[in-house]
């Protein structure tokens, strides 16, 4: 059992594979749930606001991987929550809400990820939001109003009614208590019995200008539904923004380009192994390793985890990674061997 004396000072996170235990579950809206974890081993989660971690679930029998992102404040690093929408016919977003609660051990994968506040700082930003979208900008926000910052930020949150609308009560305190913070909410349309005397309807320019009307010299994060982020570039193609300042999160499952009809090969070497094989462009580093039977990690299989970061030695790859590696990593050669292909001969060191 760990004692008080040495949970006064846990070691901090680190990116790899970590045991955690929810201590705290709670019910955002009717199909939305928050899961508070803290680390089995005493540990400080130390990530950056819009990071997020990967889940590695056993379910009826099958090894899942999940990405989340942070929902919590990296201010408060003896825990870390993550808020997970019920999804119809979603395997590990049911089997969460249905089977897993307080008390309760998974193991995660992270932090991870490049959309966040500390790689962009600003002296005004903009915060766009859709339905569960507001997870890593509620991170951002947390971290904002908890560090007393003096960045102007105005949060603009979608959701379809009142009863969706996320963190609702602690949003509005946020914004009593913090003059930096301004917080506007936009609903769909009324539910069945609720009263709503805010915006309605779907963000557009009008709207928008009403919100911020200096949102041109933002900067802006945004996170939600496909059509909402797409809408939302559009609005600002249209209207000039710089389209630099434009930061997004999605996570988009990697595909591969289909094989060439032509005869070309790239030969991938696996160093350490003394194995190689050739293969065709739009096969992966990851998939050469298989076909040898060179055992590398794995686990989302969509370059968000990390989990298969190999170094290269030689050679050029296309990465179609979702911030699963750091700048200094691929600085330093590594890349991900999941979703890497090979753009000529490569030597890897495995």
């Amino acid at each position: 059992m760990t004692t008080f004396a040495q949970s006064l000072a846990p070691r901090a996170w680190s990116p790899g594979r970590h045991v955690v235990r929810c201590v705290r579950t709670i019910d955002e809206t009717r199909d939305v749930r928050t899961f508070c974890f803290v680390a089995e081993q005493p540990c400080l989660f130390v990530f950056r606001p819009g990071q997020f971690v990967t889940l590695e679930l056993l379910i009826d029998g099958e090894t899942l991987m999940r990405s989340y992102t942070i929902a919590s404040s990296p201010t408060l690093p003896t825990q870390f929550s993550l808020t997970i929408k019920r999804i119809p016919g979603g395997k590990v977003s049911n089997w969460l809400h249905d089977h897993f609660g307080t008390g309760q051990v998974l193991v995660v994968h992270g932090p991870a990820g490049r959309f966040h506040l500390a790689k962009r700082p600003a002296d005004k930003v903009l915060l766009l939001s859709g339905g569960v979208g507001i997870t890593p900008l509620m991170s951002m926000a947390r971290w904002l109003c908890d560090t007393h910052s003096a960045t102007d930020a105005v949060f603009v949150h979608s959701a379809r009614t009142p009863g969706d609308i996320i963190y609702h009560r602690e949003l509005r305190h946020m914004a009593a208590r913090n003059p930096a913070f301004q917080l506007h909410l936009v609903c769909e349309r009324q539910g069945s019995g609720e009263t709503w005397s805010g915006y309605r309807g779907y963000v557009g320019r009008a709207m928008l200008e009403l919100m911020a009307a200096d949102f041109l010299d933002r900067e802006i994060f945004c996170c939600g539904p496909a059509p909402y982020m797409a809408a939302v570039r559009r609005l600002l193609d249209e209207a000039g923004f710089d389209s630099r300042r434009y930061h997004e999160e999605a996570f988009v499952p990697v595909t591969q380009t289909p094989p060439p009809t032509t005869e070309q090969t790239h030969l991938v070497h696996f160093a350490r192994s003394d194995k190689g094989i050739r293969i065709t462009p739009g096969e992966t580093v990851h998939a050469a390793a298989s076909q040898l039977g060179v055992a590398l990690p794995k686990a989302c299989g969509m370059g968000i985890c990390g989990t298969c970061r190999v170094l290269k030695r030689a050679g050029e790859v296309r990465m179609a990674a979702n911030g699963g590696i750091s700048e200094e990593e691929l600085a330093e050669g590594y890349i991900l061997s999941c979703c890497s292909e090979p753009l000529g001969d490569v030597v890897i060191d495995a």
